[in-house]
């Protein structure tokens, strides 16, 4: 007889720890999302302080060249700490989701593990009527033809 009980239980947390880890992944890549929007806002910012900063030396001082030399520099320091920032959350994402990973993978062995001791159970369990006929008849002595006997 399968211990129904403890199939049941078996199922509740597979039922239980499959969404967790779906949940998990979701905020993980939203985290990632936001940090990347927010690299991006950053370096809009720092980007448009460099064009009001360019824009405010030509007209006040006349200086062009100045200008375009710091602008230059705003933009690629910009660029450089946007794509460190990109990095870096891409970094964690990758990290976070590669234990996810592991994490699916074991629930998934486990699942498996349930299913085969399960599969196990109910081949140990079998009823009698799905028994061979074989299987029940009792081994015979060798049978005398049927003129031997009379």
């Amino acid at each position: 007889m399968i211990d129904q009980v403890g199939a049941l239980d078996l199922i509740d947390q597979l039922r239980v720890a499959v969404p967790e880890e779906v949940r998990a992944a979701k905020r993980i890549n939203s985290e990632g999302e936001r940090i990347i929007d927010k690299a991006q806002e950053e370096a809009e910012q720092v980007l448009a302080r460099a064009q009001e900063q360019a824009a405010f030396l030509i007209e006040e001082r006349g200086l062009l060249l100045a200008a375009q030399e710091e602008s230059r520099r705003i933009i690629d320091q910009s660029e450089a700490e946007a794509h460190e920032v990109r990095r870096g959350a891409d970094e964690y994402a990758a990290s976070v989701l590669i234990g996810l990973e592991g994490d699916v993978v074991r629930t998934l062995q486990s699942i498996k593990k349930g299913i085969q001791l399960l599969d196990e159970r109910r081949a140990s369990l079998r009823l009698p009527e799905e028994m061979d006929v074989d299987d029940m008849l009792p081994e015979e002595e060798e049978v005398l033809p049927s003129r031997a006997r009379a």
